[in-house]
């Protein structure tokens, strides 16, 4: 995973080097769906500010952009026409740095799944649960 930008540290690293200085923690959240429906997720992952410290972002950042993995020939719904790929969303840097906002690396116990949005995942507490 390449973090770049507008930090003092760019690198690319192996989930596990990114993953490793972090102590992993649950966070129960609400899962909201773009598509309308939304569930109650036991999330497992680590504060997102974490991150962001460790790479000492810039007077300039203002913006965290997420881009997806982009292998159509290994994830075929990303040769459809239903959105751009690859899939970038983002944070304001206040946002990613909330104490609320994590990376996730699984949930339920268990290492995320494809489906879930393996290897990383951003998950941020939006309202009452």
């Amino acid at each position: 995973m390449a973090l770049e930008g507008h930090i003092a540290k760019p690198a690319t690293y192996h989930l596990e080097d990114l993953v490793k200085p972090h102590a992993l923690e649950e966070r129960v959240y609400r899962l909201r769906c773009v598509e309308a429906w939304s569930m109650i997720v036991p999330w497992i992952g680590f504060p997102l500010a974490d991150l962001i410290k460790r790479v000492e972002p810039t007077s300039q950042a203002k913006f965290v952009e997420f881009t997806t993995l982009y292998r159509p020939s290994e994830m075929p719904g990303q040769r459809r026409d239903v959105l751009e790929w690859p899939y970038v969303e983002g944070l304001r840097l206040d946002e990613a740095l909330h104490p609320l906002t994590i990376l996730a690396v699984g949930l339920y116990g268990k290492t995320l799944l494809n489906q879930n949005g393996a290897p990383l995942r951003q998950i941020e507490k939006s309202g009452p649960d």
